[in-house]
């Protein structure tokens, strides 16, 4: 996938969700199909021979490259959520988001010792919350575990929020 063709079709919000916050909204990645199918191509590649047997999809916009990439690669598809979306039993995490304290949960029974899981989110900026979802999956007993996102904005050190082993890898830095 093209990274310019990716930067030009990704919309830039100027004060949202607050004053001085510069957002990247992914849903116009969404919407052209060049980028839908790129990204999803790209991320089928990337991990096509890791052996992913779940993919775990951060609420929400990691919820549409997630679940399209675990069909692609035959694994189940896991949703990670916030507090009191999820009817089953959970396990949770409180972690510090940019704008305050936040929470995501997972079903209890969805990860097993056995799985090979792939955490996809749009975009890294801190990484509270993924960070906070990886300590979830390693809990529950993943046998291995990679994170991806579509977008990274280096400035903000998000990395430093994963163990040094955690592999990590982008498809668009900015």
């Amino acid at each position: 996938m093209n990274k310019e063709t990716l930067k030009k079709n990704l919309r830039e919000i100027h004060d949202f969700p607050k004053q001085g916050i510069l957002f990247y909204d992914v849903t116009t990645l969404f919407k052209n199909p060049e980028c839908l199918q790129g990204i999803i191509d790209e991320l089928y590649e990337l991990y096509k021979d890791k052996g992913i047997t779940k993919v775990v999809g951060i609420e929400s916009r990691g919820f549409i490259f997630g679940a399209a990439l675990a069909a692609r690669l035959g694994a189940g598809f896991v949703t990670a959520r916030k507090p009191g979306k999820l009817p089953a039993e959970v396990v949770e995490e409180v972690y510090q988001k940019e704008y305050g304290p936040d929470a995501i949960q997972i079903h209890k029974d969805a990860i097993s010792t056995d799985d090979v899981v792939l955490l996809h989110d749009d975009l890294l900026a801190t990484g509270g919350t993924m960070s906070a979802a990886c300590r979830l999956v390693k809990l529950l007993g993943a046998h291995k575990m990679y994170v991806n996102f579509v977008i990274e904005l280096t400035k903000l050190n998000g990395r430093k929020a994963f163990d040094k082993d955690t592999e990590i890898t982008t498809l668009l830095p900015l």
